[in-house]
């Protein structure tokens, strides 16, 4: 089932996309919530609900009529208001990549736990326009990647145990303001100021009965669900991405394990997988100029439109654009 909170009379609604309509959750079952923060309140009583309802418009027992085309609706995040966002840094194939283009060796460690860091949960936002500042441009990147929505509360998870959170996937655009994030973890600390003005989500999700299909085992070594789903990023139309989220080398199973230790995890809370291989300009430019000194760096532009495309979760599509301030925090730093 595809789950998608949208923009209806200036507030939001949560209905499911069905061959492409949406239907609001009041009309599948008037018990059913309006929002996706009451819906997981109650989530294992009404996701069972709203699934017969999918099927019920399906089979045409709910009247399509009463579907809205979702072209003609602003879709916000799927979880446009979550407690907290952590993003992990799960595939190898980037990590390895971006080290190796610093001249550096691949650090042991990346193989011993996963690990994540925090990011604005404020910043959460779905399909339509990027805002950005004078120094998000200094070198501002996409990243491709996906998240899981937990969807129960949880404290000191165990992997083999763990998959039975996740509510559901979707697609992830981690924006990042690379001069900016270069800047602070020189100290570090980080990556706040260059992550912290936007990350993207949607534009729906997908609970885990839709993506049985792709299920594959996950690593030798590993536990938990992995999917076979190719990751792709186009800007303005040019393939510049291609991975696959079978990929990924901790399962989101094993980022909980970690996440969750000693800690409540809450219905509502992201959980993003990091970036995939090829899945930002950051490893590609450094890739490029490894193969050739000559190599033209790419960044994202004002005007760019960035596409995220996964196989079974959709297709995440994003304009660039430029807030009318020139106030620039490189502009004041002290020499």
């Amino acid at each position: 089932m595809k789950i998608v909170s949208y923009l209806k009379d200036d507030r939001e609604q949560l209905a499911i996309l069905v061959e492409g309509w949406l239907y609001d959750m009041e009309l599948i079952h008037p018990d059913i919530p309006n929002t996706i923060s009451m819906f997981l309140t109650y989530w294992e009583e009404l996701l069972p609900i709203a699934q017969a309802g999918e099927l019920a418009i399906v089979d045409g027992h709910i009247d399509a009529a009463k579907g809205i085309p979702v072209d003609n609706v602003q879709v916000l995040a799927p979880v446009p208001f979550p407690g907290s966002v952590r993003d992990g840094y799960a595939f190898r194939q980037h990590v390895a990549a971006a080290r190796r283009n610093r001249k550096v060796p691949m650090i042991p460690e990346f193989d011993q736990y996963p690990i994540f860091y925090f990011t604005n949960h404020h910043s959460i936002q779905g399909p339509g326009e990027i805002r950005c500042m004078p120094d998000h441009f200094e070198k501002l990147d996409f990243e491709l990647e996906v998240a899981i929505m937990i969807s129960k509360h949880g404290r000191n998870i165990r992997a083999e145990d763990a998959d039975e959170y996740i509510g559901g996937l979707m697609i992830m655009n981690d924006l990042s303001a690379r001069t900016l994030q270069m800047e602070e973890m020189l100290l570090n600390l980080g990556p706040a100021k260059g992550k912290d003005f936007s990350t993207v989500t949607g534009p729906w999700l997908v609970t885990l009965d839709d993506l049985q299909e792709f299920e594959v085992p996950c690593k030798e070594g590993h536990t938990g669900k992995s999917w076979n789903l190719r990751m792709q990023c186009r800007v303005n139309g040019i393939p510049v991405s291609d991975g696959n989220l079978a990929d990924m080398d901790w399962t989101f199973a094993e980022i909980i394990e970690r996440a969750s230790y000693g800690v409540d995890l809450y219905p509502g809370d992201i959980i993003g997988s990091g970036t995939v291989g090829t899945g930002c300009f950051l490893e590609l430019n450094g890739t490029g100029k490894l193969n050739d000194p000559g190599y033209t760096e790419q960044w994202l532009q004002e005007n760019d439109v960035v596409e995220l495309e996964v196989d079974g979760l959709g297709i995440l599509s994003n304009t660039i654009v430029r807030e009318d301030s020139d106030f620039s925090l490189l502009a004041i730093k002290k020499k």
